[in-house]
């Protein structure tokens, strides 16, 4: 809309608006990550910051937006030779999850750079978010690569445009702000850390905010302008104490006890590497210009804690988010003696959150704790206890459930993936074409031309060169003969689980060890930026216990909390899992599916119901779906069931030990493997 949602008409999040606000003081605090459910206001506060953020004076005429008291030496439009410039408002810039390589850093076309000798170079997002907000919803979605440019240009300040030899350099120093729905997959933790910030947000559960909320929103909706009229005195205030802050904040000083207690917290937490300590003192010294005073004090380290170190300190996407305040308070006490500030100045307001408008800010709620590994409140069959799995359950019943058991230590798992060539979105699993990786040949360019492939376009020029009238040592290059490389690199996959929850899983011990192998699948996925869907049967149905989902905590929360016993229909979870494929090759073809089956083989209830599985299992293997099964089953004597059921479904059976990417028994098989191939080779 023309008219922006008022920043000071936000109800509650206080923690957001104080993140935000401390960016808009002092960019250098490294920008702020929202996480949260969606309808929490995320993007509404985002967009109404950008209004309070103060004018820049730019150069006239300057794509870059250059400051004329400082220009950028290196400007793509410049010299420029100083003199007057006009003031224009911040630019709030967003990037759209779909955008492409060439939108966010820019377009260098090498067409006319090589036949025309001209650097022809088109901006893009990072040069228009030059000295303003750039704006990223549901950065958890974009591609990696492109949140390693815009990480890269944010730390450096400065976006770098290479094609084949032809560089553009420019500016690009701006306020970076990403929300994102947890649910919808997770952050990689070193992109995590490129964050200054972080806040957790989330629905008010106290009916009159609630209430508020909405007479607000329904009074912006009717008249957005008068709405906005309502609100101009506290938001020119907040204005006004942006900027007083801003000129403030050269003078804080930040003393060797504050110091101290940063270093301390962050070494206490267990953070990685110093870029914490750093954020930590940022935000620290800009708490202190926003509340007005020229020293940083201990509520103002503790506030800097809570905003700055959540995030860093997860070391999986399985750890609870949020941070201990116990443990934090008793550090800042243990290193808090000794201020060398000579305690509180006489600055007017000695509190680093004042509840002025907008400005307030409650410590973030700590995080809910770690969910306990489940613990059996009864006792579970021995080992090949099968009496739940022949008798079924009875009428009614829940299929005869019993509680559900924790899952064993993940491990790192072998890697698994789809044959073939695919065209995926990017990730780490299997082979793709991709705009990013090794090259693996060229092709005629079908649109514009990114990624030169140097030797063919010299081979196709070269036998044209008599023809085209030659002088010289010149190679005369013309736009036909412009080859495109073709890439390979690697692409996300969508990993179903089918899980057997059946009474002939049920003993603790395999059970334990069943959910630690999906567990460890769960982390492998996350690591190779996968979706993840997981289906489970036991009694009388199949049960899609979580669909398709970028989110692995969420699968491992399922997983945790997943009962077990009763019959075994092993048919209809397969059918289960057949449908749940077939929707989302509607949704997204290019995405392949892996599908692995965890069992024992066993299928019990129903007429002939080894046959019907065999039956759905033949069904997948049609269709080409890539699958594997993991062999649950243990004892001196084995069926083989699941190696027939990986027969049927034309994949691979791996053992629960030969899962793991350091077994002695995977590594024989594939040693014995190589020297079968190597005799076959030989003969």
């Amino acid at each position: 809309m023309s008219t922006p949602y008022p920043f000071t008409a936000i109800v509650g999040q206080d923690d957001l608006r104080l993140a935000l606000l401390l960016n808009a003081v002092s960019p250098a605090v490294g920008g702020v990550l929202v996480r949260g459910e969606k309808g929490t206001a995320k993007s509404t506060a985002v967009r109404a910051l950008s209004v309070l953020i103060p004018e820049v004076p730019v150069v006239a005429g300057c794509r870059f937006s250059c400051d004329p008291g400082a220009p950028d030496p290196a400007c793509p439009d410049g010299p420029h030779e100083g003199g007057g410039g006009a003031a224009r408002p911040a630019r709030m810039v967003e990037l759209p999850v779909g955008a492409s390589e060439d939108r966010l850093v820019g377009a260098l076309d090498i067409e006319r750079a090589l036949a025309e000798g001209v650097k022809a170079f088109e901006p893009g997002l990072l040069a228009d978010a030059h000295r303003g907000v750039l704006y990223v919803d549901e950065v958890n979605l974009l591609h990696d690569h492109l949140v390693d440019l815009l990480l890269d240009a944010a730390a450096m300040g400065a976006s770098y445009v290479e094609r084949e030899g032809v560089s553009v350099r420019h500016a690009s120093r701006f306020l970076l702000v990403g929300t994102m729905n947890p649910e919808e997959g997770e952050l990689r933790p070193q992109l995590l850390d490129r964050f200054g910030l972080t806040v957790e947000v989330a629905a008010s559960r106290e009916p009159d905010l609630r209430v508020e909320v909405v007479r607000r929103r329904l009074a912006y909706d009717d008249d957005p302008a008068a709405f906005a009229a309502r609100w101009a005195g506290e938001e020119n205030e907040l204005r006004a104490r942006i900027v007083a802050a801003r000129a403030l904040l050269p003078e804080v000083r930040l003393g060797d006890a504050a110091l101290r207690q940063i270093a301390a917290t962050c070494a206490a937490f267990e953070v990685d590497g110093m870029r914490a300590d750093i954020v930590m003192a940022r935000t620290a010294t800009t708490l202190a210009a926003w509340a007005g005073r020229t020293v940083v004090l201990a509520e103002d380290v503790r506030q800097a804690a809570l905003l700055a170190l959540p995030h860093r300190r997860r070391r999986n996407p399985f750890d609870a988010p949020g941070l201990d305040e116990e443990k934090l308070d008793d550090t800042l006490e243990e290193f808090g003696g000794g201020d060398d500030d000579g305690g509180r100045d006489d600055s007017p307001d000695d509190d680093p959150d004042p509840d002025g408008p907008g400005g307030g800010g409650q410590p973030p709620q700590e995080g809910p704790p770690e969910a306990p590994r489940g613990t059996p409140d009864r006792p579970e069959p021995a080992e090949g206890d099968e009496a739940g799995d022949e008798a079924g359950p009875p009428p009614g019943s829940g299929g005869g459930e019993r509680s559900a058991v924790g899952s064993a230590e993940p491990f790192r798992t072998k890697t698994l993936s789809v044959p073939g060539l695919g065209e995926g979105a990017a990730g780490r699993r299997s082979r793709a074409r991709t705009d990013h990786g090794r090259t693996t040949g060229a092709r005629r360019p079908r649109a514009t031309l990114t990624k030169l492939h140097l030797a063919a376009t010299v081979l196709a020029a070269a036998p044209h060169q008599r023809a085209r009238g030659r002088s010289g040592q010149g190679l005369v290059v013309r736009r036909d003969d412009l080859r495109q490389a073709t890439r390979e690199g690697r692409e996300g996959n969508l990993v179903l689980f089918v899980v057997d929850a059946s009474g002939s899983m049920a003993a603790r011990q395999r059970m334990s060890a069943v959910k630690g192998a999906v567990l460890s699948l769960l982390l492998d996925a996350y690591q190779r930026r996968d979706k993840v869907g997981l289906v489970t049967f036991r009694g009388r149905e199949a049960t899609v216990a979580l669909p398709p989902t970028s989110s692995v905590d969420a699968a491992a929360v399922r997983l945790e909390t997943l009962p077990t016993g009763g019959r075994t229909p092993l048919s209809a979870g397969l059918m289960k899992a057949h449908e749940v494929l077939r929707v989302e090759r509607m949704r997204d073809p290019a995405r392949r599916p892996l599908l692995v089956v965890v069992t024992d083989g066993r299928a019990t209830g129903g007429p002939d119901p080894v046959a019907l599985g065999a039956r759905a299992a033949r069904l997948h293997a049609a269709e080409g779906t890539a699958s594997v099964v993991v062999d649950c089953e243990s004892g001196p004597v084995r069926l083989g069931l699941a190696v027939a059921l990986a027969g049927d479904l034309g994949g691979t059976a791996v053992t629960l030990d030969e899962l793991r990417a350091d077994s002695v028994a995977g590594l024989v098989r594939d040693v014995q493997g190589a020297v079968r191939g190597a005799h076959r080779r030989v003969a």
